[in-house]
């Protein structure tokens, strides 16, 4: 199976990045986030001719998650819970080939002396009770997005510059780490201990992507029975070099599923 992730920072401004890429990689998921736009007014038939599956939720103007799959997906909910940011589109929970795949677009924070801060570190901790709830750590799972976290000083140019960042502060880093040792592990830090490579780059700097001030906060995770067989995974530039790119790029994961896995989802 091969995975991807993209924050898209608007699905309709970055139609024609997405089919490309499709088009060009062949993964066997794409999941997207930021995809600023109501359900009415989703794209859904553009993408489908690339052969794709689509499931997505989204709002005007800002939020929405989508995932794009060849083969259709066994099941699908959109539904967190109670709580702050919960009726937001920022959650996509999709079983594909009995694999449960969870979308977050994991909320900014504003800074951190802002009342959304916490909000943002309770969206973690009931992201963790859902995993606790739904899931299991002994069963293939992936978790991926845009964690608006980066887990550590690797992970951000000039670190020390950033201590009070929402993205990246000690506490941001300590809730995310805690959601994470549910039973996830980082594929990419698997592979790569000691690789920098960011995946976002701030547009209101225009020089960040040639001089690399980025940040790495978007991320795929995957049990253990799934991180013990990831055979590789990457971050593609071309996205954020070429024509009106997002501010993200698309990070992918391949992995080999050697078994079928029981099929993991809510209830079960």
């Amino acid at each position: 199976m091969k995975l991807a992730t993209f924050n898209v920072n608007s699905i309709r401004k970055r139609l024609p990045v997405v089919k490309r890429w499709l088009s060009a990689h062949a993964p066997d998921v794409l999941c997207l986030q930021e995809t600023k736009v109501q359900d009415a007014e989703f794209p859904e038939c553009e993408l489908e001719t690339t052969g794709y599956h689509v499931r997505f939720r989204g709002m005007k103007g800002y939020n929405g998650v989508a995932i794009c799959t060849r083969r259709e997906p066994e099941w699908i909910s959109f539904e967190f819970g109670k709580g702050v940011h919960a009726e937001e589109p920022r959650f996509l929970h999709a079983v594909v080939d009995g694999i449960a795949i969870i979308n977050t677009y994991v909320p900014q924070g504003v800074r951190i002396d802002h009342p959304r801060y916490q909000d943002k570190l309770n969206w973690l901790k009931r992201l963790h009770r859902y995993f606790t709830r739904h899931l299991s750590p002994d069963a293939p799972a992936i978790w991926c997005g845009d964690m608006n976290v980066a887990p550590e000083p690797l992970d951000v140019h000039h670190p020390d510059a950033h201590l009070n960042h929402v993205c990246f502060h000690h506490e941001a880093r300590a809730v995310y780490r805690h959601t994470v040792n549910w039973g996830f592990e980082d594929v990419f830090r698997r592979l790569y201990p000691d690789r920098q490579q960011f995946t976002f780059w701030d547009y209101r700097r225009p020089d960040a992507l040639k001089a690399n001030r980025g940040w790495r906060i978007d991320h795929i995770l995957a049990t253990r029975p799934l991180a013990r067989r990831c055979l590789a995974a990457e971050v593609d530039l071309d996205p954020r070099k070429g024509n009106t790119p997002s501010d993200h790029t698309v990070l992918w994961a391949e992995f080999s599923v050697l078994d079928k896995p029981g099929t993991c989802r809510p209830g079960t």
